[in-house]
């Protein structure tokens, strides 16, 4: 009781509203700053919940989220990572993300079937949609190439020769590439 009298001390905003329906934004930009997300996200409305944080990124100054591992492994992955995918992208552009800490299933009641992950974020770089397009389709059969993926909305020989003059094979999966790999990739589509 001693914690939340201290929250309320200093002027915290607590709002009981759902989450998937609210306007984020909106309450976001009444808030004074600095601004923070704290959530222990409901793990079946994960990806609903993603979505609202990066689409409120410029209006944050941080948010820590814990969430299933598995989920959390994939924003962490890196260029080169199986686990990679156009989420990992996406955040990895918006945010800084560090692990905090991992959270047994004892640590819940009753214990969940997952393990769970605490992840810090820290507003980067501001989003591009353009790209962000792109790099899910690109994603969007992961096993597949960047150029098959891609060959809906690009030649594929015209896709393969950017592929080449950025340094990349036309073989490459999207995993393999950079977040540098990508935006290049786009720039030199929209030349």
């Amino acid at each position: 009781m001693v914690e939340a009298a201290s929250v309320w001390a200093a002027g915290a905003d607590v709002r009981l509203v759902d989450a998937l329906s609210a306007d984020w934004s909106e309450i976001l930009e009444s808030l004074p700053g600095p601004v923070g997300i704290v959530s222990n996200m409901p793990y079946n409305i994960t990806g609903p919940l993603l979505e609202k944080v990066a689409g409120v990124q410029p209006l944050i100054d941080r948010a820590v989220l814990m969430m299933q591992r598995e989920v959390g492994e994939k924003l962490l992955a890196v260029a080169g990572d199986r686990n990679r995918g156009a989420i990992s992208l996406v955040f990895q552009r918006l945010f800084s993300i560090s692990r905090v800490c991992s959270v047994a299933p004892g640590c819940f009641m009753p214990p969940p079937k997952v393990d769970s992950i605490v992840l810090d974020f820290r507003p980067r770089l501001p989003g591009d949609n353009r790209v962000f397009g792109f790099v899910r389709q690109g994603f969007s059969q992961p096993r597949k190439t960047v150029v098959n993926n891609l060959s809906s909305r690009i030649d594929k020989a015209a896709l393969a020769g950017i592929l080449d003059s950025l340094g990349l094979s036309a073989s490459v999966r999207p995993h393999e590439m950079s977040e540098e790999n990508w935006f290049d990739l786009v720039a030199r589509i929209a030349e």
